[in-house]
């Protein structure tokens, strides 16, 4: 379940991809090199929670939604990741906790949530997706619970990797006075298409139902 609309859209006056980390800081006006941000660009998927899956309200009866039948309410909390690109397959796992209320505390419970990790390519194309559950155990007399998730995820180094050509465009110095030193190369279509099929991103969230989902989004 994700929203759409989630693609963040970044404009930039010129963008220098550096080839060896270090050559400046990120972010960093590089002068040395003409006009442009230094940014340095990773294989590494970043790891992100949907727009409204980050949390589930589970109802009691199911078929409402009024505040008095909420039962159990978990957030998605504390998500962390490690990647290792150093194969020709790129592997990162995230971790993340889940914590729980629930309205009434009588008695030991088990209540366990299905939750989602999704590969996608250029922001819109969902490549792999694995659902899994996490178990929370209430205590007799708790109101909370919390556990903890894991999702990973494999990405080919060579679909993560720039063409030579477009890398070349977007680390090109340009300097004051050069025809193209105020144009934007991901201005280009050809050259945003390329930046987006070599984009991946790791999502993790709740795998709601579509009544959950309406839920979250119209609260």
């Amino acid at each position: 379940m994700m929203a759409n609309g989630r693609l963040k859209k970044i404009g930039l006056a010129a963008v220098t991809i550096l080839a060896v980390s270090g050559c400046a800081k990120e972010g960093a006006l590089d002068v040395s090199s003409g006009v442009g941000v230094s940014v340095t660009r990773s294989g590494c998927p970043p790891v992100a929670v949907p727009d409204h899956t980050g949390d589930i309200t589970v109802f009691n009866p199911v078929n409402s939604t009024d505040a008095s039948a909420i039962d159990v309410v978990a957030n998605i909390t504390n998500v962390r990741s490690t990647c290792n690109s150093e194969g020709a397959r790129i592997y990162t796992e995230a971790t993340f906790d889940v914590r729980a209320v629930r309205s009434n505390p009588a008695g030991a419970r088990t209540v366990t949530l299905p939750y989602f990790s999704t590969v996608v390519q250029g922001g819109t194309a969902v490549v792999a997706k694995r659902v899994n559950n996490v178990t929370l155990q209430f205590a007799d007399g708790d109101y909370r619970a919390s556990a903890s998730g894991k999702a990973g995820s494999y990405i080919d180094a060579s679909a993560a990797r720039l063409p030579e050509d477009v890398i070349e465009r977007l680390t090109r110095r340009r300097k004051p006075g050069d025809p193209d030193a105020a144009l934007d190369p991901l201005a280009d279509p050809a050259v945003k298409a390329a930046v987006a099929r070599s984009s991946f991103e790791l999502l993790i969230g709740f795998q709601l139902t579509q009544a959950q989902l309406q839920y979250n989004a119209t609260r």
